[in-house]
């Protein structure tokens, strides 16, 4: 095994202890959302596949799991070994660079922009600040996606804080903007990367059908009910496209 599999082995030991951490608090919190109803007077309120803790669960179960399997392998290549010895970790700017601008990136998305934003747009702008930022491994690349999320989360945990205003959109109109901006500049250094082109695309479909699937066919509740683009969708489904079916 060569220098640089051993050190990234290592990494992947800590990795995989931060992502069980994480997804062990969600799940412990995701348990306070009632999973099986609540029976008031001998009627229950709900089934449980309304619960609005389905999807999480189902999330952060699938982030555990793959925190054990990340787990696992590095264990079986000796990366807990010289993990624990300190050896083989390898930490320089450019790794601290890295998780930083990472750690700004879910911190603003999780806290700023999910409560308050559009799910299409701040999970789109999401993906398109990883893909971009990450894809190459470039310093100035991780800066600008950090700093793209940031002042969208920023604008919006400032503007509408301690909690969304349904009827006020200039969080998801920034963000919009935000997201375009973030787009051109991409496709303008995207020459010859499949990948990079391929972000836009998969950066509007992939939230869509999240939250798509999420209200209407597991009808759970959408963050933000109000946003932007979502509630076109809502209008569109329940006006124009469920009547197409029923009658």
């Amino acid at each position: 095994m060569d220098q640089d599999t051993e050190v990234l082995r290592t990494r992947d030991f800590w990795g995989a202890l931060a992502l069980m951490a994480i997804s062990a608090f969600f799940l412990w919190r995701t348990f306070d959302i009632p999973l099986w109803g609540e029976n008031r007077a001998g009627v229950s309120s709900a089934n449980w596949y309304n619960s609005a803790a389905i999807v999480p669960l189902g999330i952060f179960s699938a982030l555990a799991a793959l925190s054990l399997v990340l787990l696992g392998i590095s264990i079986r290549a000796g990366g807990a070994q010289r993990a624990l010895s300190s050896v083989g970790i390898g930490w320089s700017a450019k790794e601290a660079l890295r998780f930083s601008t990472i750690g700004i990136i879910l911190f603003f998305y999780v806290a700023g922009l999910v409560p308050r934003v559009d799910f299409v747009l701040c999970s789109g702008l999401l993906i398109t600040a990883l893909t971009f930022g990450f894809h190459k491994g470039q310093g100035r690349r991780m800066i600008l996606a950090a700093l793209s999320v940031a002042v969208a989360g920023g604008y919006a945990l400032a503007a509408h804080l301690p909690q969304s205003e349904w009827a006020a959109h200039d969080d998801d109109w920034l963000t919009l903007l935000v997201w375009i901006g973030l787009t051109v500049w991409m496709l303008c250094r995207a020459r010859g990367d499949r990948v990079l082109k391929a972000v836009p695309t998969i950066a509007v479909i992939v939230p869509a059908l999240l939250v798509c699937a999420m209200a209407f066919g597991f009808r759970q509740n959408v963050p933000n009910r109000g946003g932007l683009l979502f509630k076109q969708i809502e209008y569109h489904y329940y006006v124009t496209i469920r009547p197409l079916w029923r009658g």
